[in-house]
């Protein structure tokens, strides 16, 4: 059974909340590899392109006559044994056709967060709408007393507190269903609003059947 601290908008810790079954890790490693996998791929724009022969702008006529010059044979200057010449076997944009179930990237996200749960990287933040202000969200990181980056983790109803997050620099907020196992795997310490968390429980529950 997992429990994960959580606190309340002015850093009072309050009773640790449990954490369903859904988020354990048992057997689950392999589908967390295989969506960081995916997630990587379809972050690499793979926009790198050299250009041929064909595609420099270089006369393409032959360089000088055949035979009688006692040098060695060559065609145009495009070559790319040339400077300014093309590229041989260079690079070319590709496209990442990696993909994955949204029923295996919901397990997948419930497995990352279970790891981070393990390794106390978790909280969960009880009144996050009442946030009116930077120093607010100051004080609830200075009481969580972790260091490193913090992802604030919000419902759309709340997403309008991201604003009190700007000038803080170990700080960033995401909308709660963007999250996924990659930006969880990448995130420090995720802090979920109360509200996310029962909305969490409700889809793992949900996708147990």
């Amino acid at each position: 059974m997992l429990k994960v601290n959580t606190y309340s908008l002015k850093g009072t810790k309050l009773a640790p909340t449990v954490l369903p079954k859904e988020f354990e890790t048992a057997g689950s490693l392999n589908l967390l590899a295989q969506a960081m996998r995916v997630y990587e791929a379809r972050g690499h724009v793979g926009l790198a392109k050299t250009k041929t022969r064909a595609e420099v702008e270089r006369t393409k006529k032959k360089w000088y006559r055949q035979k009688g010059t006692g040098g060695a044979r060559h065609g145009a200057k495009s070559a790319p044994i040339f400077v300014g010449g093309g590229v041989a076997h260079g690079p070319r944009p590709i496209e990442r056709k990696l993909s994955l179930p949204k029923r295996m990237a919901k397990k997948a996200l419930y497995v990352a967060l279970g790891l981070k749960a393990k390794d106390g990287a978790i909280v969960v933040a009880d009144g996050l709408a009442k946030i009116k202000k930077t120093k607010d969200v100051q004080i609830l990181i200075d009481r969580i007393k972790k260091g490193g980056n913090f992802t604030f983790a919000l419902s759309q109803e709340n997403i309008g507190v991201s604003q009190y997050l700007k000038n803080i620099k170990n700080a960033v907020a995401v909308p709660f269903k963007d999250l996924n196992a990659y930006k969880v795997f990448l995130a420090g310490v995720v802090v979920l609003d109360k509200d996310n968390f029962k909305k969490a429980t409700t889809i793992a529950k949900k996708g147990k059947k």
